[in-house]
């Protein structure tokens, strides 16, 4: 299948350019399920575009050409294959603004700097929707000519089914399907003659030659103002702040005014429920690529999502008759199984053991972990009245805690742990092992897995495996 998609693509490349390319190489994927090479030759370079379904492509294709007939950044079509399967694009190479926005903001935090590029891509998505949009030929548009009440409960059933279930959040699903129509029907009373670019965020927006090149309007069809504006500012890894948020929106209505005063009347009143839309619909494609396809960039994007929701909430900004949606979502934020699903949890592997045996066998398959060597502790075991106890009776745990030295030291066990717990958690490992040695495997080593298995217990992100080795 790969080689005859190169196959049928370099075919294409040699009817634009009179040669086959030098080079093809495929693009790695992100969300989509097209395939996209990067293609050389003759001092050429061209993005051949792969993907079986004829309608989108077409979407895709005739709106470029008309984007670009009203002077908008995109790309160049080039040449379509006979089945619309394939067509070669303009390359716009690899900057994409959301890396650029990311790195503008650990170097120096959100900004004016990042104001200003807003503020551009503001004004270039109001031109989509108000300039070129106005006469755009809806007919060409996939799935659908217009952004309706039945794609909105498909955004909302998709919310739904990808991730209230698949996250196990329970719900009176007679009560919840009563609220998405509820809200369907007030989205539905907003003005819908714009264009709606569907997916307008910063990953979709390339960097080339100094200027701003947006791409993946394929979903584009006819809809309201508000739906874009809400794509670009609440794109969960972008973590706009709320009160920039807030400016920009009105930087938004204050540019839209000059082309269009009557298009942003009442645009706030609509504004914070199709934010809710947009959110949930962003959470079930998180749901269905993070926790069906296990895609860990998309659970990733979970918890910065879940926070534009508890923003909603904590602001009031989701209409109060929603009952039985608010309930879900109120679970949903509040939830550690969610938190659970959305970052796996480490697992401390603890264990007590003899040096008189040797070291303890990794059973992780990571390698490597802490042991740590209690032998210099003061050991109960000399004394016949605990000899045939364990680090677990209460008498022993007496017997260690008269002495400050043990504290010490398992106070700076802890440290070490938790320091390397941390950056486990952080980076999304799954484990972590942890032994305690002494000479017999039975006081000692016991009563320190035992006690920093109690300084861990309550993580919400940490689950625990202990085992005594000598006593099993």
């Amino acid at each position: 299948m790969e080689n005859n998609i190169i196959h049928r693509l370099e075919l294409l490349f040699e009817h634009w350019k009179g040669n086959k390319p030098e080079e093809t190489k495929l693009i790695p994927a992100s969300g989509s399920y097209r395939k996209y090479y990067r293609m050389k030759g003759a001092g050429k370079s061209a993005i051949g575009a792969f993907y079986d379904n004829p309608p989108e492509n077409n979407a895709f294709i005739n709106l470029s050409i008309h984007f670009l007939s009203q002077g908008l950044n995109v790309p160049e079509i080039y040449l379509v294959g006979t089945d619309h399967k394939t067509y070669l694009m303009e390359d716009l190479g690899d900057s994409v603004l959301f890396d650029h926005i990311t790195e503008i903001r650990q170097k120096s935090g959100f900004g004016s700097e990042l104001m200003t590029i807003y503020k551009m891509v503001i004004d270039e998505l109001i031109r989509f929707q108000m300039i070129a949009g106005k006469t755009v030929d809806f007919s060409v548009c996939f799935p659908s000519a217009e952004f309706d009440g039945q794609a909105y409960m498909w955004d909302l059933n998709y919310f739904k089914y990808n991730f209230l279930k698949l996250a196990k959040i329970t719900f009176d699903e007679y009560k919840l399907e009563e609220n998405f129509r509820n809200l369907v029907q007030i989205l539905l009373s907003a003005d819908n003659s714009y264009f709606v670019y569907r997916d307008f965020q910063a990953r979709n927006i390339m960097l080339h030659n100094h200027k701003l090149y947006f791409i993946d309007y394929q979903g584009g069809r006819k809809g309201t103002l508000h739906y874009d504006l809400i794509s670009l500012l609440f794109q969960a890894r972008a973590e706009i702040p709320h009160e920039a948020r807030e400016q920009l929106i009105d930087y938004y209505i204050d540019q839209a005014k000059i082309i269009d005063p009557k298009g942003v009347e009442n645009f706030r009143f609509y504004f914070y429920k199709f934010a809710l839309v947009r959110i949930l619909q962003t959470l079930g494609a998180y749901g269905f690529r993070g926790l069906y396809e296990k895609k860990q960039h998309f659970l990733e994007s979970i918890p910065k999502a879940v926070e534009n929701i508890k923003w909603l909430l904590e602001n009031n900004k989701i209409s109060s008759e929603l009952h039985e949606l608010i309930n879900c979502l109120k679970i949903m934020v509040e939830s550690p199984e969610v938190r659970q699903l959305i970052k796996p949890p480490l697992t401390l592997h603890i264990s007590s053991f003899s040096y008189k045996r040797g070291l303890p066998a990794d059973l992780t398959g990571n390698g490597g972990g802490f042991i740590f060597d209690c032998r210099g502790l003061p050991n109960p075991g000399r004394y016949p009245k605990y000899r045939e106890l364990t680090g677990k009776d209460q008498e022993v745990k007496d017997y260690f805690d008269q002495y400050e030295e043990v504290d010490d030291f398992l106070d700076h066990c802890y440290a070490l742990i938790k320091q390397s717990a941390d950056t486990y958690l952080s980076r999304n490992f799954t484990s972590l092992s942890v032994s305690f040695g002494c000479t017999g495997g039975r006081h000692r080593s016991v009563y320190c897995s035992e006690k920093i298995a109690t300084m861990f217990d309550e993580h919400p992100d940490i689950q625990l495996n202990i085992h005594h080795l000598e006593q099993e």
